[in-house]
């Protein structure tokens, strides 16, 4: 089990293509004290690691999934580019020490598809 606590979730919503980025802020001490972890959950399914150590990918998560850190904002931002149907989740933001012991969740963001309209016939 992932050691994650649910908090109040905000929606990013794109169109097939696009670009979107999530954010989360750390609330106290400095967002580079500690690494981030991002992981995405599909509905019904277990999370899954898109993003390690800040910005680093596992096996088999594609290139269009990249993260940053941004020391003035004392924040961290998951990108999620060429966006496809298959992104569509709730995407979870974590500190964590080398060692990967949780510290604190600080916000998790939701990705909903803005699927094209069906042309008339």
């Amino acid at each position: 089990n992932f050691p994650l606590t649910d908090t109040w979730p905000h929606s990013v919503s794109g169109s097939p293509g696009q670009t979107v980025t999530i954010s989360c802020t750390r609330s106290s001490g400095s967002i580079d004290s500690e690494y981030v972890q991002w992981y995405q959950q599909r509905p019904g399914n277990a999370p899954t690691t898109v993003i390690y150590k800040d910005n680093q990918r596992p096996s088999g998560v594609p290139d269009r999934f990249s993260g940053s850190i941004d020391s003035s904002s004392n924040s961290a931002s998951l990108a999620i580019s060429g966006l496809k149907s298959e992104d569509e989740a709730d995407y979870y933001c974590q500190s964590a020490d080398d060692s990967y012991n949780p510290t604190v969740l600080q916000t998790h963001g939701e990705v909903r598809q803005e699927l094209p309209r069906a042309s008339p016939p």
